[in-house]
């Protein structure tokens, strides 16, 4: 009775701090430089298939034009911004699925994995990040919570 009389004060109190933390959860990776990532955007020719406000889609007729920021309720992480570049068939939305964006379910953009540096993806996820409303987990760890 007396260890339960303990344990329940102190698991409800364990659930209260676990709900205050303000920052974002997830990974981090370091900071990327927004130029940099803007210019290797342009370089992997990411604008033969989306556009973003700044760049303009560079596609011929038969592309498939795919819009990249603004208010997008799908893209809603860092994390998942960081896996739409690295996995596109991972997610996508529903809006693309009747389009050449896809086939059989399967993103047809170009997989980047063999050749993008993790520089040249952390520069251009620092890009994409201006462009999205994104929370941004810190990098900043402060030891386990549990």
């Amino acid at each position: 009775m007396k260890k339960s009389m303990v344990l329940f004060p102190l698991s409800l109190a364990l659930l209260v701090l676990w709900g205050c933390e303000p920052n974002a959860r997830g990974f981090a990776l370091p900071e990327g430089d927004v130029e940099r990532g803007k210019a290797t955007f342009q370089q992997l020719g990411c604008t033969q298939c989306h556009s973003i406000s700044d760049i303009a889609w560079q596609g011929s007729g038969d592309d498939v034009e795919v819009p990249l920021g603004g208010v997008v309720p799908g893209l809603k992480t860092y994390g998942e911004l960081v896996t739409s570049v690295i996995n596109p068939s991972h997610r996508i939305a529903r809006a693309y699925l009747g389009e050449d964006v896809a086939v059989d379910g399967e993103s047809t953009m170009r997989r980047y994995n063999e050749f993008m540096t993790v520089q040249q993806l952390v520069d251009i996820v620092s890009y994409l990040q201006t462009e999205y409303d994104i929370v941004v987990p810190s990098n900043h760890y402060v030891g386990k919570r549990w």
